[in-house]
């Protein structure tokens, strides 16, 4: 079995394990300042519909119940908290204040809009609800516009992983170049990290200098 086929497996058998609360709670993470990609998480959803473990309305209802839990929660540390919330905790997820900057720019950008549009943007979706708080944006404009783009996002990727899963014969064939690519993305991952905590460990120090 390839690295693929054996994380594939593993997450795959974690969902199913879990259910549809398992779901749910993945995507209240990926909602907030957890690093957890609805990427990762979707797709393996979209393969339990196809083997009929899951409903298309099952995973609809309880991803998008997740989102709006987690943006919500999110929502509510914004309004209470602020930055202070991502400078305290962020850096122990993989977030810093530079993200948040750049989420609150968008929100300045596109307005009420950027709680849609950012459903569908790597780290900007996990942070946005936190300037939409610290904005005291309409609660219920920002209900309505978390859970028509996260249902949407939620949905994309699930049918993504449903129509992989029914072409996995084809994928199998290509399963070592895959292994490969898997790698050297989380090698390229791993390093990136490494290094940028070395760097901001040195600015630490060369600042209380």
């Amino acid at each position: 079995m390839g690295f693929t086929e054996l994380i594939t497996e593993h997450i795959t058998n974690f969902i199913s394990y879990t259910g549809y609360i398992g779901v749910m709670l993945l995507m209240v993470l990926e909602s907030m300042i957890a690093p957890v990609p609805s990427e990762a998480v979707m797709p393996f959803a979209g393969f339990l519909i196809f083997e009929g473990r899951f409903t298309w309305a099952g995973v609809a209802f309880f991803s998008t119940l997740g989102s709006i839990i987690g943006s919500t929660i999110s929502y509510y540390l914004g309004l209470y908290g602020g930055k202070p919330i991502v400078k305290k905790f962020g850096k122990y997820l993989l977030l810093d204040e530079h993200h948040l900057e750049l989420t609150e720019k968008f929100f300045g950008k596109y307005g009420e809009g950027a709680v849609f549009l950012s459903r569908f943007i790597p780290i900007v979706r996990h942070l946005i609800s936190i300037p939409a708080g610290v904005g005291k944006m309409n609660l219920v404009k920002f209900l309505i516009y978390t859970t028509v783009g996260a249902c949407a996002w939620n949905m994309i990727l699930t049918y993504f992983g449903f129509i992989l899963r029914n072409h996995w014969d084809k994928v199998h064939h290509y399963n070592k170049a895959i292994d490969i690519v898997v790698l050297m993305v989380l090698g390229t991952a791993f390093c990136f990290f490494v290094y940028k905590g070395l760097k901001n460990r040195k600015n630490k120090v060369t600042g209380e200098v």
